[in-house]
């Protein structure tokens, strides 16, 4: 027994002469020795070539703050001098990654289930050079969990680290994938810059709720080359301190970036970046047109004046559906109106998904022309983009960019609580709601107040194919004359009203092209109006004020009614029932106007009522094309006085479906548009 107490002394006694053994050796190994095996082992991790090339020293210590066995486990601390990390055999070049420096303290524990834990890591001088080939192949992606080329067996080994702290350095960017080339300079800034002098004082306060401890700017970067293939310039800020997985400790971001002719300005945090953390960000935007954004973010938005905005950008990246972004409460301009709201996007698949609502409190009409390519050459040339209008046509040309269409869905509601058109033509407000799905674009509805009543849409544009497919349908209600035309003094004593009803079907890629093709009609009746030179020169109607000339004079007449039924087949408009009946006459219009070929061909023909005398000997005819349209007086004299309104009966089935749109002038009076229809519909 009394041997055996001896054995176990010895054994003892020798096991702790060899753990001071095994500590003196360590405390003086040179580790420089080490540094072949090192490298070996590293490059076998990591499957890229590493090298350290200058002085490796390691200090062992208790780590503070363990628990349990690694609380008495002594941990490396590495200290090396010109470390190198190589490319993959596909990188042009031989280093991805160059250091002058590095300090870390290594986990021993995890090693044995062959993990490299590394808690915190200090780079000096860090360059890189970051290549992604147009296959997907990416330099920066480890394929640790993969097997290799040469039908190796994967490396079992995993790297995991915490926080890197890093101090001036350069960065290279060569990405086939969205064709950008960048190149961005690290520089310490002479004194950090509080987070709250940067981001502001709610936003830090924000931060300090979420228990985060913001850290200070220290760090200033510039940066220049290409994005997408636009040219890209941008400088900003950043943190000291790069937490990978604590979000206790959110990363510091600044930054002012010009992409072509767009602007991006951001300040906040990123919080968590290898756990796929948060963004909270400050986001600034403004450009030349929202649809310049799309390369850029791979958002759909719309042709339009130049704008600019500014909110709170929130992003989820952990999300199991995709990347959730919030641009929230965010206030901006486009052209001269006004915008705010909250967007949410989403990165799901198979398609990534915007929505949200959208305020204006003053929107000019103007501003929505872009949308359907109605604005300008100028306003083209000023977003960059060409003009294909051709300079003899009236109808918009511009395509709409439907392969954009398919690449995301929205749902995103607008309210504009005024619209103005002109100081003449106040529409009152607009509300709409739009839906993307699948490259179906729809607007349903597309509401507008207008003079008293409401002009109500549908719309629905199905560019899943080729052709696009679209579809109109649109109602105009109760809108009162003297609304319509509130400088004009004569309307003002109007009880009178517009009412009517189109629809429309097409195919093509552009206004132009849907309504060269379209198939539809077109009914509308205005009762207790009145007209004049004047009139139309407020309406800016030239044709008008040519033939109100041609058959009135300079005098005012009264509208007792005007009813419409236009018939549509294949891009071509015609008169199905046109009449005007006056207090001295009642007007007959007759012929079409053909939106394919943009020409007009209307005769306007007069007969006088009772034994006012009526001047006009002749028809008026209307001609030319929609951009220059040709006013004149017919060589053919009128044959019969009554010949308008005889003739008028043929339209009897036209005067009955116009009844449907008869309603009550105020205070209940009747139409005076009914008993000319009766009297039309009654042959």
């Amino acid at each position: 027994m009394q041997r055996l107490r001896k054995a176990l002394a010895w054994l003892v006694a020798v096991v702790l002469l060899l753990v001071a053994a095994l500590m003196l050796f360590l405390a003086l190994f040179d580790w420089n020795r080490a540094r072949p095996l090192i490298n070996e082992q590293v490059s076998a991790a990591l499957n890229r070539p590493f090298a350290i090339e200058g002085d490796l020293r390691v200090i062992w210590q208790r780590e503070p703050g363990q628990q349990g066995l690694s609380a008495w486990l002594p941990w490396p601390h590495f200290a090396a001098e010109r470390l190198r990390l190589g490319n993959p055999d596909w990188a042009q070049g031989e280093t991805f990654v160059s250091l002058d420096r590095v300090r870390l303290r290594l986990s021993p524990l995890p090693l044995l289930w062959k993990t490299v834990s590394i808690p915190s890591i200090e780079l000096g001088a860090p360059t890189a050079d970051l290549q992604r080939l147009a296959d997907g192949r990416a330099n920066w992606v480890f394929d640790l969990g993969s097997e290799q080329a040469d039908g190796e067996q994967p490396s079992p080994w995993t790297l995991d680290i915490g926080t890197i702290a890093f101090d001036k350095g350069q960065v290279k960017l060569d990405d086939k994938v969205s064709n950008t080339r960048l190149d961005a300079v690290i520089q310490p800034l002479g004194e950090p810059i509080p987070f709250a002098e940067i981001v502001g004082k709610n936003a830090a306060e924000r931060l300090a709720e979420s228990n985060a401890s913001a850290q200070d700017y220290a760090f200033a970067w510039q940066t220049k080359g290409s994005f997408r293939g636009q040219p890209l310039t941008g400088n900003g800020k950043v943190g000291g301190l790069l937490a990978l997985h604590d979000a206790s400790l959110p990363f510091p971001l600044q930054a002012d970036v010009r992409i072509g002719a767009t602007r991006i300005r951001v300040a906040g945090s990123l919080t968590a970046p290898q756990n796929l953390g948060a963004l909270d960000l400050r986001l600034q935007l403004s450009g030349n047109s929202l649809s310049q954004l799309y390369p850029l973010t791979g958002v759909t938005l719309p042709d339009t004046p130049p704008y600019s905005t500014d909110g709170r950008l929130q992003a989820d990246l952990r999300d199991a559906s995709g990347a959730i972004f919030r641009y929230l409460g965010f206030n901006g301009r486009i052209g001269a109106s006004d915008v705010q709201g909250d967007l949410t996007f989403v990165a799901r698949q198979p398609r990534p998904k915007l929505s949200g609502r959208l305020t204006s409190n003053q929107l000019l009409f103007s501003d929505l022309a872009p949308l359907i390519g109605a604005d300008s050459a100028a306003d083209k040339r000023a977003r960059g983009e060409r003009d294909s209008q051709p300079a003899n046509k009236a109808l918009p040309v511009t395509e709409f960019r439907t392969d954009r269409w398919r690449a995301m869905d929205a749902d995103v509601r607008f309210v504009g609580k005024r619209i103005v058109h002109s100081e003449q033509l106040p529409i009152t407000d607009l509300d709409t709601h739009v839906l993307l799905d699948d490259g179906t674009l729809s607007l349903e509805p597309l509401r507008f107040g207008m003079a008293g009543g409401a002009l109500d849409a549908q719309i629905r544009l199905n560019g899943a194919g080729t052709p696009l497919q679209g579809q109109m349908r649109l109602r105009a209600r109760d809108l009162r004359l003297k609304q319509l035309f509130p400088t004009f003094a004569p309307m003002q004593t109007s009880l009178g009203a517009l009412n009517g009803d189109a629809r429309v079907s097409g195919r093509g890629n552009s206004v132009a092209a849907l309504l060269g093709s379209a198939d539809g009609e077109l009914n509308m009746l205005i009762n207790d109006g009145a007209v004049s030179r004047g009139l139309m020169e407020i309406a800016g109607l030239n044709v008008g004020n040519y033939l109100v000339g041609r058959l009135f004079g300079d005098e005012e007449v009264k509208i007792n009614c005007a009813a419409a039924d236009m018939g549509i087949r294949q891009g071509l408009m015609s008169t199905r029932l046109f009449v005007i009946d006056t207090e001295n006459a009642v007007i007959k219009v007759d012929g079409s106007a053909n939106f394919a070929s943009e020409r007009l061909d209307f005769t306007i023909t007069p007969a006088t009522k009772g034994f006012r005398i009526f001047s006009l000997r002749s028809p008026l005819y209307v001609r030319g094309t929609f951009k220059q349209p040709a006013p004149g007086v017919q060589a053919t004299p009128l044959a019969l006085r009554g010949a308008g309104l005889v003739a008028l009966g043929v339209a009897v089935a036209p005067a009955a479906g116009l009844l449907a749109l008869v309603a009550p002038s105020a205070g209940d009076e009747p139409s005076q548009c009914e008993p000319l229809l009766q009297k039309i519909r009654g042959g």
